[in-house]
Order: C-alpha cells, then sequence, then structure tokens
C-alpha cells in the first residue's frame, strides 16, 4: 500500500467512526453528509466520491463494523483460552453486539437501505458461517463438541443459545449478564444434570469395567 492508499484508508477509517458514532446517536435520517464531513474532517465531496451516497455509507459503514467484531471473535479463537473460555468470550461479545444493533440500528427507513443493509447482512451471514465452521471443528478437536453431532446442529444450537443469551441482556443488564456467565456456560456444555467431562468419564470407565466383569 503506497503513500495516497494509506492516506486515503486512514479517511475511510476517520469517516466509518465518525459515522457510527453519529447514525448510532441520532439515527440515519437526522445525520447529513455534511455533519459526517465536519467531525470526520473531511470535505463532503470526498465522502460523496469515496461512497456515492449516504445510504451507500451507511452500509458500507456497517459492514466494516460486522467485520472488525468478526475479527475480534477469530482473535479469541485463536488465543490460549480453553475453548470454554473462548465460549463464554464469543458469546457475551455476540450477545453485546446483538443489542448494539437492536438498540441503536432498528430501522431502515427507505426501501433502497433496506436493500444496502440485507446485502450486507448476507455478506456477514456467509462471513460467520466460515468463523463457526472453524469453531466447531476446534471443539470436536479438543472434545467439547461430540464428533456425530453435525455441524449444522451445533451452530443451531449455539445460535439458539446466543440469542437467548441476547434477549436475557436486553432484559436485564450486562452486569448481571457477565456474573451469571459461568452457570450459562455450564449448562451450554454439560446441561440441566450438572455433570461435567470429567464425572461423564468416570461414568464410562465404571461402565466399561462393569462389562468387563460380567464378561468374566
Amino acid at each position: 500500500m503506497n503513500g495516497f492508499e494509506r492516506r486515503k484508508q486512514k479517511k475511510i477509517e476517520q469517516i466509518y467512526s465518525v459515522s457510527f458514532q453519529l447514525f448510532s446517536k441520532h439515527g440515519f435520517q437526522k445525520v447529513s453528509v455534511n455533519e459526517i464531513a465536519q467531525n470526520a474532517k473531511v470535505s463532503p465531496a470526498t465522502i460523496y466520491n469515496y461512497f456515492g451516497t449516504k445510504e451507500q455509507l451507511y452500509a458500507d459503514m456497517l459492514m466494516d463494523w460486522m467485520d472488525k467484531q468478526l475479527e475480534q471473535y477469530e482473535n479469541i479463537l485463536d488465543s490460549e483460552l480453553s475453548f470454554p473460555e473462548k465460549t463464554k468470550e464469543i458469546m457475551l461479545l455476540e450477545a453485546r453486539n446483538l443489542k448494539i444493533l437492536s438498540d441503536e440500528f432498528p430501522e431502515f427507513p427507505s426501501s433502497e437501505l433496506n436493500r444496502l443493509v440485507q446485502t450486507v447482512e448476507r455478506h456477514n451471514e456467509q462471513k460467520g458461517m466460515q468463523f463457526f465452521m472453524k469453531f466447531v471443528a476446534l471443539g470436536k478437536q479438543e472434545g467439547f463438541i461430540h464428533k456425530d453431532q453435525t455441524d449444522e446442529m451445533t451452530i443451531l444450537y449455539f445460535t439458539m443459545y446466543k440469542n437467548e443469551l441476547g434477549r436475557y441482556w436486553a432484559a436485564s443488564n450486562e452486569e448481571s449478564v457477565t456474573r451469571n456467565m459461568d452457570q450459562w456456560m455450564e449448562l451450554f456444555f454439560y446441561g440441566l444434570v450438572r455433570q461435567n467431562q470429567e464425572q461423564r468419564q468416570e461414568q464410562g470407565e465404571v461402565n466399561n469395567s462393569s462389562t468387563c466383569d460380567d464378561a468374566g
């Protein structure tokens, strides 16, 4: 990337950052391109040259924000945390992001903007699916997800759990969710019987021993 491209990318990042703050605070209709330009320290012409319309800027800004969130998920998955801790951090971040989207970007006032946002969501779903396939593969490799469980059902289970966590977050507060997160994770991995992996392994050894005794 040469100097011109670096300067252009820096301006785009400034525009995205300012746009996100203004759109989330005031809504799409109440924010003008001139206001974004003034706060981003660029000219309105620069914004129109880069994005064409305010609607396209809004859609590109959302896509950039979603890509950055997915990058955080990837960093968590590649970290040295245990798989349950990775799952906990990813779920917390996803629930927080869902609340941001529902609270601060609730409506799309025009059919054109709605169409653009749907395109962004499809893009995000495709990239998100790639991430979750990697997540499931790691869980199976480390023994936290049963190898016979299909990827489709595992992702469905994660999505159901994550969505319910998001609703719980919306109905309470972040502190309450964070405080109870260990219980959420225990339920996610081990169910209502509260039987952890070590206990299941011990039970399996007992069953194997009993089988050998019966055979003898």
